[in-house]
């Protein structure tokens, strides 16, 4: 039996459904973007990419004042032909359908980093880059949390590392466990592939060495700096060794 309702009767049964929340606009959340969660967001780009003023290219271009600024003009970074023709201003709103999905925004692009899903998360990134110029953008409390980073930087200084192993576990660094050097391995790893990868091998250090150097030399990834090097190989040797004592296992 087919189930049948007039027309008044839908569109009073429309009107009784209650009003689904509408979601936030770019300009709302980059108003209250939180510019040190952006930080945090930041990581996930730090392998391939530097933020800081004059700070050198890696496999990524510099991303000083890119907010705002023009297209593929990082002198001295190759860029592909298809962001070059992409071409105009990263805008805001440019910036975040690029993040969300840069391979649907922009066909061609050489970047493997999947995208941001959370738009919040993409907000918080781009009040970030937008906090590293000559001429800021005033995107939520971009001044405050620029200001309130910069001192816990220079308190925390080398200490980071080892207190974010011992206070964070791993639902923030996936399979990897937690310990020194977590963080810096995390982050230097997920910006292409799954951290699945790290845990699955056993190697001594000078085997995670030379698997370092030609993921450089055959893959194109950025070459780690010190003192971040070697962190995430003291790390891996201790963590990830040949005696495989974190290889995951179903639960």
């Amino acid at each position: 039996m087919m189930f049948s309702m007039s027309r008044p009767a839908l569109a009073a049964l429309v009107l009784l459904m209650p009003a689904l929340p509408a979601q936030a606009g770019l300009d709302e959340l980059l108003a209250s973007a939180d510019v040190a969660e952006g930080e945090k967001i930041f990581r996930k780009c730090k392998a391939c990419h530097t933020v800081e003023k004059d700070g050198k290219s890696r496999s990524g271009p510099n991303l000083y004042d890119i907010v705002g600024g023009p297209v593929a003009a990082r002198e001295g970074f190759k860029y592909s032909g298809a962001l070059s023709e992409y071409g105009g201003e990263w805008s805001p709103e440019r910036l975040d359908a690029f993040l969300e999905k840069p391979k649907d925004e922009v066909k061609g692009t050489r970047m493997s980093f999947p995208g941001l899903k959370k738009p919040e998360d993409r907000a918080a990134l781009i009040a970030y880059l937008a906090s590293h110029s000559d001429e800021p953008m005033g995107f939520g409390a971009a001044a405050a949390a620029q200001e309130a980073s910069a001192e816990t930087s220079a308190e925390t200084g080398a200490e980071a590392s080892a207190e974010t192993g011992a206070e964070t576990g791993s639902e923030e660094f996936g399979l990897l466990v937690a310990g020194p050097g977590a963080e810096e391995t995390f982050y230097a790893c997920t910006a292409c592939h799954s951290e699945m990868i790290v845990a699955q091998q056993g190697l001594t250090r000078k085997g995670w060495e030379e698997m370092l150097d030609w993921m450089v030399e055959e893959q194109g990834m950025s070459a780690l700096e010190e003192p971040d090097l070697s962190a995430v190989l003291d790390y891996l040797a201790t963590n990830y060794g040949e005696d495989r004592p974190n290889f995951p296992t179903p639960e």
